[in-house]
């Protein structure tokens, strides 16, 4: 790479040049990289760093590897994992709800298993959500209200995102919500899916009780779209305790843990 080709690399296209080199090697190290594009070693790390948020890469000791096969599955792929897990904290989110409720339920393959559980247990509820199939499920039940957010449809998650989608929902003011997510860490929630996070955003500035169902697989995962603080999660349900680490993180923040034999 000429020094005039340096020059020209805006951030876009270092991070595209990073990229192209993972596909043509299976590792990257960060002073190569800093030499090779002229930029310092933290400029590097910055990028690896964001990339590696945004699932495009895996970050490791010294630089970057090639994300590994699989990396952040649709919606189908997704509900057919961990379905005892999901189903088990399922029916712990469901006891949180009480007759009469008004709730907000995000799109996602645990809000499925949520919707199947609150369908079963035939509390009369008034559901607003962005998801077909949580639509269907809960409309299945004969005591269940539900109300279908409008929107941009994304055929993989099953769900409607958008202005459209956000400000329907700011037009609505519930008991609680019960939402999944892509990862949570110390720094709180964090989403994959391509605008899902505005939608969790205002179904949690709608809610009065707030609640995170995510199981165990979640934590420590980072993903690019912030969704919460720890102090603005509520009530976090999983199928394990959290890491020692995430655990400090959300007492510290006032967040509540509700999981089996113990929470």
């Amino acid at each position: 790479m000429t020094e005039d080709t340096k020059r020209r690399l805006r951030k876009g296209e270092r991070r595209d040049q990073i990229l192209l080199e993972l596909r043509l090697a299976p590792h990257v190290r960060v002073a190569e990289l800093a030499g090779r594009f002229g930029v310092t070693t933290e400029t590097i790390r910055r990028d690896i760093d964001d990339l590696g948020r945004a699932g495009l890469l895996d970050r490791s000791y010294g630089g970057a590897s090639a994300r590994a096969p699989g990396g952040y599955r649709g919606l189908d792929e997704r509900s057919r994992e961990r379905v005892s897990e999901r189903d088990r904290l399922a029916r712990l989110a469901v006891a949180e709800v009480r007759e009469g409720d008004s709730l907000m339920i995000d799109a996602g393959s645990t809000t499925m298993a949520f919707a199947r559980a609150l369908a079963l247990s035939d509390m009369a509820v008034t559901a607003v959500t962005n998801s077909l199939q949580v639509a269907m499920i809960l409309g299945s039940a004969p005591r269940a209200r539900v109300v279908l957010a409008p929107g941009g449809y994304r055929h993989d998650e099953a769900a409607v995102i958008g202005t459209a989608t956000v400000d329907f929902l700011r037009g609505y003011h519930v008991d609680a919500c019960f939402l999944g997510a892509a990862g949570i860490g110390v720094q709180g929630v964090s989403e994959a899916v391509e605008g899902f996070a505005a939608i969790k955003q205002a179904m949690l500035a709608q809610s009065a009780r707030r609640h995170f169902i995510l199981d165990a697989s979640k934590f420590g995962r980072v993903h690019l779209s912030h969704v919460a603080a720890p102090g603005e999660i509520g009530t976090l349900v999983s199928d394990a305790a959290p890491t020692p680490d995430l655990h400090a993180a959300l007492s510290a923040a006032g967040a509540r843990m509700l999981y089996p034999d113990g929470g």
